[in-house]
């Protein structure tokens, strides 16, 4: 596989895991970046185009492809999914298309493809103003939840259970929506649709974490990870385990929601991640993404449903249909977490060899580096990283990833 990974504007060393996983799979992977740090990736597969503009970007993919001839296009970024279809467009390669892709990154127009095919979500309105957002909290009832139509990563996402705290956190929202990275990283000259916050009524069910695939209107279980702790104010405690606690009945709900959203969001060919919540005994759909998940979820996958997320990625990238057997727990217990640290400028981090050489870590990958900023709510929701751990049961395998998260120091500057 001859693939070109993409971002706009470069999130850092973000995605340079990811990068190493494709490339570890035996693919020869490329990376361009509309904006980007030299060498960040091998020179003579590592360009910068030194502009984020999407006419600047398809030109320099295009010039490049008539060169080596890639087989596909991918990204790992939520802020590059969009610019990914248009150049996939553009190279005449497999890719979902513009118009699948922004369904996919816009939550406005993403509730709207769920309402055209029937795909169970929260109920929800587009809020450009705080007196749209009142109101619409007022028709639905508190608690509500406001999150940004281009947000990610549950930044600025915050739950209201009143009017006083609603008109607060909305302007939180709001600020975070125009200044946070995930908007900025975007690439420049593409209609991403309606900008603001969106306002939903709170779902007070479990969670659940999906891996899948879409192809030709059929989607395939492949990973169900349980999101423990999921009724929060700011939700950016992630404590994840698997194999999922969910019911086979259960567990179809999920898949004949997650169908029904694929194809209101026009993704008939591609990887999903996909985030559910359960309300009433009915599964809603939260989001429904062209891409594996984030924060080491593709390794909880591996380990405990024997589904490589990467690699069905990289297929799908180049027209392949992956080799996929449903949804099947291996019987192996893993668990996951958010790596906190204070707010600040990072100075020092350090990860133990007792953390690196434990047999129960599954694994350990830092998303900032010293000299990033930290924010925590309700300024931002940077977080220190991931990491995980194996065990005999749920319980044992958290309690692993726990002590090993302990076992990492962080210092800040304020």
């Amino acid at each position: 596989m001859r693939l070109l990974a993409v971002e706009a504007r470069q999130n850092g060393a973000y995605n340079l895991d990811r990068y190493q996983q494709v490339s570890g799979l035996g693919a020869d992977l490329s990376v361009l970046n509309g904006e980007g740090i030299a060498g960040f990736w091998p020179a003579d597969r590592y360009r910068v185009v030194g502009s984020a503009k999407i006419g600047d970007i398809i030109d320099a993919a295009s010039r490049w492809h008539a060169g080596v001839s890639f087989d596909g296009v991918l990204t790992f970024a939520e802020s590059a999914i969009v610019a990914t279809a248009a150049v996939a467009r553009a190279l005449d390669l497999p890719g979902i298309g513009v118009t699948a892709a922004v369904a996919s990154r816009n939550k406005v127009l993403m509730h709207e493809a769920h309402d055209r095919s029937g795909a169970p979500h929260a109920q929800f309105r587009y809020a450009p103003t705080l007196a749209d957002g009142l109101a619409a909290a007022g028709l639905f009832g508190y608690p509500v939840v406001i999150k940004p139509a281009l947000g990610a990563a549950s930044n600025f996402v915050f739950r209201a259970d009143s009017p006083a705290e609603f008109t607060r956190r909305y302007f939180d929202a709001a600020r975070g929506a125009k200044t946070m990275k995930w908007a900025r990283l975007e690439a420049e000259g593409i209609d991403l649709g309606p900008e603001g916050l969106v306002v939903e009524n709170f779902l007070d069910g479990s969670e659940h974490l999906i891996e899948a695939v879409a192809w030709d209107g059929e989607v395939r279980l492949a990973s169900v990870v349980d999101r423990i702790g999921t009724d929060q104010a700011t939700f950016e405690y992630n404590l994840h385990w698997a194999p999922t606690t969910l019911t086979d009945r259960e567990l179809g709900l999920v898949h004949a929601a997650l169908t029904a959203a694929a194809r209101g969001q026009g993704l008939h060919r591609s990887a999903l991640h996909a985030e559910v919540r359960f309300h009433q005994g009915r599964p809603h759909v939260l989001e429904v993404t062209p891409r594996p998940g984030g924060g080491g979820l593709e390794h909880i996958a591996r380990v405990s449903a024997g589904y490589d997320p990467i690699l069905a990625h990289a297929q799908v990238a180049c027209g392949r249909r992956p080799s996929l057997r449903g949804y099947q727990p291996t019987g192996i217990f893993s668990a996951a977490r958010s790596l906190i640290c204070a707010p600040g400028t990072i100075t020092r981090i350090v990860i133990p060899d007792e953390v690196t050489a434990s047999p129960d870590l599954l694994f350990c990958r830092c998303a900032a580096e010293v000299g990033d900023v930290i924010r925590r709510p309700p300024d931002g929701n940077g977080v220190l990283g991931y990491i995980g751990a194996t065990g005999t049961s749920h319980d044992d395998a958290m309690a692993a990833a726990a002590r090993l998260a302990g076992l990492v120091s962080v210092t800040v500057a304020r």
